[in-house]
């Protein structure tokens, strides 16, 4: 599954001549088209037999009010179109699943490797986050997410390292409508706009010291960048993720897991994590983070 969402974000995120040469496209001359084909036919078997388990375990079990999931939802809306003749197929549930596993997966992993790489390069910025987590959680109670609002460090650490290194660092293409100036730059109607948030979130002119992995500008009196359009990894306006709200919640989740259950151990030997990023169109670590776990909670039934 893992493998599938990376070779889709890679080919989403390659140059193709038929982009800049319409006329050519029907030739598929990098074979994009083709691999693309195949890949979506076998995210396509894996949906097929995810929505048939789910089917059948409603007309062996029932459906449990209390427990609902998102495809249940969705199910019952296809079942209700189907009925009166709306507009919700299972078409329409393939691609809701499509864009959530593909835009928030793999984007919200990279991002939760990056932070654990910049933390363990700054060892207090762990301990301030652990002493937050005892704080608001206790040392050998279960993160919680009724936890996440309180855990205010946390959050700056987020926001540093989604300033550092935007998971989608040109967001996702955008087209205008109808011609528009910006900057005093004529945009053509159709045309294929990137915003350079990687570029916005590293100018000098912006943030003080912006290649520094620092939690505390974040904090009231600190010195994060002010304006609209200085901080947008997620973009903004109309067009902003439509994912926001989740990816935020799984990051802080996962993160604010990792901290409290473990402390984090370098390799042996090593001096500091190279956090080197792999461009393209999902921002990667050049290498992968491999460090050591080391158990701090003594109640192991948290993990039963």
């Amino acid at each position: 599954f893992r493998e599938l969402v990376g070779d889709i974000t890679e080919l989403l995120g390659l140059p193709n001549v038929s982009d800049f040469f319409p006329v050519m496209a029907r030739f598929d001359l990098q074979g994009i088209q083709r691999k693309m084909k195949v890949l979506l036919e076998r995210f396509d078997g894996i949906f097929a037999r995810i929505i048939e388990m789910k089917r059948e375990k409603k007309m062996k079990d029932g459906m449990n009010e209390e427990k609902k999931d998102f495809l249940d939802y969705m199910l019952m809306l296809e079942e209700k179109g189907s009925e009166s003749k709306e507009t919700f197929s299972m078409t329409h549930i393939k691609a809701l699943l499509m864009d959530m596993v593909v835009g928030g997966t793999e984007t919200s992993s990279n991002t939760i490797e990056f932070a654990m790489a910049e933390m363990l390069n700054k060892p207090e910025t762990i301990k301030e986050a652990q002493k937050e987590l005892e704080r608001v959680v206790g040392r050998d109670n279960e993160v919680e997410e009724s936890h996440l609002p309180h855990l205010h460090y946390l959050n700056t650490i987020i926001k540093e390292v989604l300033r550092l290194h935007p998971a989608l660092p040109l967001l996702v293409p955008h087209c205008p409508s109808s011609p528009s100036a910006v900057g005093g730059f004529a945009v053509p109607k159709g045309s294929r706009v990137f915003i350079n948030v990687w570029a916005i979130h590293r100018d000098e002119t912006l943030w003080k010291d912006p290649l520094e992995f620092k939690p505390e500008r974040w904090n009231c009196g600190g010195d994060a960048a002010e304006g609209e359009f200085c901080y947008l990894p997620f973009g903004s306006g109309r067009r902003i993720c439509a994912g926001i709200l989740m990816a935020e919640r799984m990051v802080s989740y996962a993160l604010a897991s990792l901290l409290h259950y473990f402390d984090w151990e370098l390799p042996h030997g090593a001096l500091g994590i190279d956090v080197s990023e792999k461009f393209g169109i999902v921002l990667k670590k050049a290498e992968p983070l491999v460090v050591k776990p080391v158990l701090r909670v003594s109640n192991l039934e948290l993990f039963c």
